[in-house]
């Protein structure tokens, strides 16, 4: 048997309560992943990676990042250097990372699934890691269902076009073999994006073609919407998605809307304002509808896209070049979530912040519209992007201890386009475990494993199962 040389089986768990905690309550618990982008083509088709770099490096752009960080060219990041190579220079970068999550998620990737634990990835390590992976990588249950079910995934929710026809969604669902629920989630982001109208008019057109419906003006606008919601319903969708700098709210009469439609579909550049009253009132309507269907509704704030403009005009987005930014979040969220408020027409609501300024201010604003009626119907969301690493975690979890009701919290989610990742679910509930074991240890809460026991359960799985209504069974 080979030796733990760094990621143990008590790896993160500080005390006896912490390791009780993760091996007794937490670690054989199904993962629920109601937020994520695998592409469910790969799910569909079962897809099998050629080697180690399709799987671990193709569109990881944290892992880009850091290669550039440590003198990586470019061709070996988001470039065409072949495979092996890439890998190699990953290889070459990961011992400068000491400290940085990605270490810590690199050596748990090698441990789970592929059973790496004996050695540290390096240059010398690097050609027997990837001969060793590359092997398994051929073999029917390290395909991506396989690595699912190896990983004890209930579910996912992907990320999804109003405009995607779901072909894929549909081919799972009707496959009995396999039993890993993959459910789509709404993302209109590219429906409120009229800052440039030749892009928004060729998704409307596109819109126009999935809903069947001639889209001349924006009452016809509205309605394809509207059947492409219902569409998404009938095919497993609960949740929506939203990817935001911040709320927008925007003050103005709704009869000015349909003007500005108007306006964007005559291939017209629209004004600052009307550009944020157009966006303003789609993201109300949006949440209507959202409520309507007893969806849940998710916020992702605070991003800083596209900073590097030469590499963008190169390479296109979301490949590493977006950072943490600093807006107005606090009163534009008042305002739509008072809105909404006020007619009943507020749905279960999940925000995630980028900028960890924020982590007590959105605490503090979810608890100012709790109704009373559904247990955490509005939620801090689990630690994003920047913030997914340990303090993170830490943070989150600790700005929801004090300002709002941990025990409600609906948990962790990968927010990945990679089948490798179920691992931030592991390293979320191994931190979890750890602060609380710690607080039982210091005699801060109380010393009952029952009480936090099930805390922890609920936190890890049961609440992400009961708040979004997912037909689920109970685990074993």
């Amino acid at each position: 048997m080979s030796r733990d040389l760094f990621i143990t089986e008590d790896f993160l768990l500080e005390t006896e309560a912490a390791r009780r905690l993760f091996h007794e309550c937490a670690k054989d618990l199904p993962i629920i992943d109601y937020h994520c982008h695998l592409p469910p083509e790969h799910i569909a088709t079962d897809h099998r990676f050629a080697n180690l770099t399709e799987i671990w490096l193709h569109g990881d752009h944290y892992k880009w990042r850091a290669m550039r960080t440590c003198g990586v060219p470019e061709r070996y990041c988001a470039g065409n250097a072949p495979d092996k190579e890439k890998f190699l220079k990953w290889a070459q970068t990961v011992p400068q990372l000491v400290r940085n999550p990605l270490y810590h998620w690199t050596h748990l990737e090698l441990k789970r699934p592929f059973g790496i634990s004996d050695r540290l990835l390096n240059l010398d390590t690097a050609e027997g890691i990837w001969n060793e992976c590359n092997e398994k990588l051929a073999q029917p249950e390290f395909s991506c269902r396989g690595i699912m079910k190896r990983m004890n995934v209930a579910l996912v929710c992907t990320t999804d076009d109003p405009v995607d026809p779901l072909q894929h969604h549909r081919a799972i669902q009707s496959d009995a073999s396999f039993r890993i629920q993959v459910l789509p989630t709404w993302r209109p982001d590219k429906a409120m994006a009229v800052e440039d109208p030749a892009a928004f008019n060729r998704w409307v057109d596109m819109l126009a073609v999935a809903a069947n419906e001639d889209i001349r003006d924006y009452a016809a606008f509205m309605d394809a919407l509207h059947k492409r919601h219902a569409y998404f319903h009938d095919m497993g969708c609960r949740l929506s998605d939203h990817g935001l700098e911040t709320i927008c709210a925007e003050s103005g009469a709704a009869s000015e809307i349909p003007a500005i439609f108007a306006k964007v579909r005559k291939q017209a550049s629209l004004t600052r304002e009307e550009i944020l009253k157009f966006k303003s009132a789609m993201l109300h309507e949006f949440a209507v509808m959202d409520h309507a269907r007893g969806w849940t509704q998710q916020f992702h704030l605070g991003a800083l896209r596209n900073a590097n403009s030469r590499m963008f005009d190169l390479f296109g987005p979301d490949k590493g070049y977006d950072s943490i930014g600093d807006f107005e979040i606090a009163r534009p969220m008042r305002r739509f979530l008072d809105r909404l408020n006020r007619t009943d027409q507020l749905a279960r609501t999940i925000v995630y912040n980028l900028n960890p300024r924020d982590n007590e201010l959105l605490v503090a604003m979810m608890g100012n519209f709790q109704d009373g009626v559904t247990p955490g119907k509005m939620q801090h969301g689990s630690a994003w992007w920047f913030l997914d690493q340990m303090d993170g975690m830490q943070k989150q979890i600790e700005s929801l201890s004090q300002l709002g009701a941990l025990s409600r919290f609906v948990g962790m989610l990968t927010d990945s386009r990679s089948f490798l990742s179920y691992t931030r679910h592991e390293y979320f509930r191994r931190i979890l475990c750890n602060m609380l074991g710690n607080d039982m240890t210091r005699g801060l809460i109380p010393s009952d494993m029952q009480l936090i026991g099930n805390m922890v359960r609920d936190i890890c799985y049961n609440n992400a199962a009961a708040y979004f209504g997912f037909d689920l069974p109970a685990p074993r």
